[in-house]
């Protein structure tokens, strides 16, 4: 197996709006501010090279929205998704799996592309089975009044129409090996329903995606929970129990969204986990 950190392109968000109800002066302190509020995000994903099947973990937000769509990210940097696959040696086609953590339009909306002669969309990734599971599928098809606007149909009617679209199944509650992708999937609900959680052991280290239950540094304490969360107190104790087993395992976090860290190790202190170290993906495992 062989691991690669894939930077799908940066953008901004509101800062209130990424840590609900904890007050400003507190959050600014790891994830600053500019004159309108925003603070800096990265679509940071994993190409995992295994065998012959070459997987990679979510896809960004994708470029065939319109202009306006994208004014509201105010999006930065010069990585892409297509350009960071091809920095580490492969072509789109080379991938063969597409695992969607959820289906919020900043996490999946590169899997799929509009056709340049035509308003078509279609899957960027024509040899990739795209994995979501069954209960999250049917929650973005038909979203909730809040949820409405990061599911968008463009990110997943072409992977339904192609017959690209898998279902991962779940048994139990904690991380469970997935035989048909090679690792570990836990299930959590508070961000939204049923987004799925990888852990992968590589090169003698555990490696979690840790996805939106803890997209920056700045979310490690509980009550640190986005304003995005549909239930924020299922989110609470997710990660609090999340938390507890990251450093009691030594858990390597792989944080989606932070960008400026790319991954961190936790540990215990008088006030609960909070941040021990820092790492790039190249520190750690080479």
């Amino acid at each position: 197996m062989k691991i690669y950190p894939i930077e799908a392109g940066n953008f901004k968000l509101d800062g209130g709006a990424m840590f609900g109800v904890v007050p400003k002066s507190l959050w600014r302190k790891t994830n600053p501010a500019d004159k309108n509020n925003m603070i800096d995000m990265a679509t940071r994903c994993l190409l995992i090279e295994n065998g012959n099947r070459l997987f990679l973990i979510d896809a960004g937000m994708g470029d065939k929205q319109s202009e306006k769509f994208y004014s509201y990210y105010y999006r930065w940097g010069e990585d892409d998704l297509v350009s960071s696959i091809n920095k580490a040696g492969f072509s789109c086609d080379d991938v063969t799996d597409v695992f969607f953590t959820h289906l919020h339009f900043d996490h999946c909306g590169g899997g799929t592309v509009q056709d340049k002669n035509s308003s078509v969309y279609k899957p960027l990734f024509k040899n990739a089975k795209y994995w979501s599971n069954e209960s999250h599928w049917l929650w973005a098809k038909k979203p909730n009044v809040r949820e409405k606007a990061s599911f968008l149909k463009e990110n997943l009617s072409p992977i339904e129409s192609s017959g690209a679209l898998s279902y991962v199944s779940k048994h139990s509650k904690g991380f469970e090996y997935k035989k048909e992708l090679g690792f570990d999937v836990m299930f959590v609900d508070g961000h939204t329903e049923q987004q799925m959680i990888p852990k992968i052991s590589y090169k003698n280290k555990t490696l979690v995606f840790a996805a939106d239950l803890i997209p920056t540094v700045g979310h490690i304490p509980v009550p640190y929970i986005m304003g995005y969360d549909i239930r924020p107190l299922v989110s609470m104790d997710e990660k609090s129990g999340f938390l507890r087993d990251a450093v009691e395992k030594n858990y390597y976090l792989f944080l989606e969204h932070d960008a400026h860290n790319e991954i961190i190790s936790l540990k215990n202190t008088e006030k609960g986990v909070r941040l021990d170290k820092i790492f790039t993906f190249n520190e750690l495992f080479n």
